[in-house]
């Protein structure tokens, strides 16, 4: 494994709280209609914490020689990933009705959950 794989993992560890905790609170703005939601830092922002931690799996998999298609949980949670943006772009910024949004929003957390639970148990079933 390259020396740079505690560096790599400690950004992408810090960007993944960063973004899953951004997502809840712009989550929560969504459910109250905050007006916050329109500024544009908040609008930003996000975009910025995921490039980051896009770049940073990218060079993970690079690091520990594993990738997705190879590796199925590593497939697991790129599957997982495609969904929870599809969810939670519903959630923020498409859905048509607050209780779409809301239905979104939730799906997106067990999404965030699953990712989750595959990234720590590499297994692409890790109820099973």
């Amino acid at each position: 494994m390259s020396e740079l794989y505690p560096i790599i993992k400690h950004i992408h560890l810090t960007s993944v709280t960063l973004s899953i905790l951004f997502f809840i609170v712009r989550g929560a703005g969504m459910l109250f209609d905050a007006q916050w939601l329109q500024k544009k830092l908040i609008k930003v922002l996000p975009h910025i914490i995921d490039t980051i931690l896009l770049i940073s799996a990218i060079a993970l998999t690079f690091a520990i020689n594993q990738y997705p298609f190879q590796a199925d949980w590593l497939s697991a949670k790129v599957v997982g990933l495609i969904l929870y943006i599809v969810l939670g772009t519903v959630a923020l910024k498409r859905g048509k009705t607050k209780a779409i949004r809301i239905s979104a929003f939730v799906l997106a957390l067990l999404c965030i959950t699953y990712i989750l639970s595959v990234a720590i148990t590499h297994n692409a079933t890790p109820w099973g």
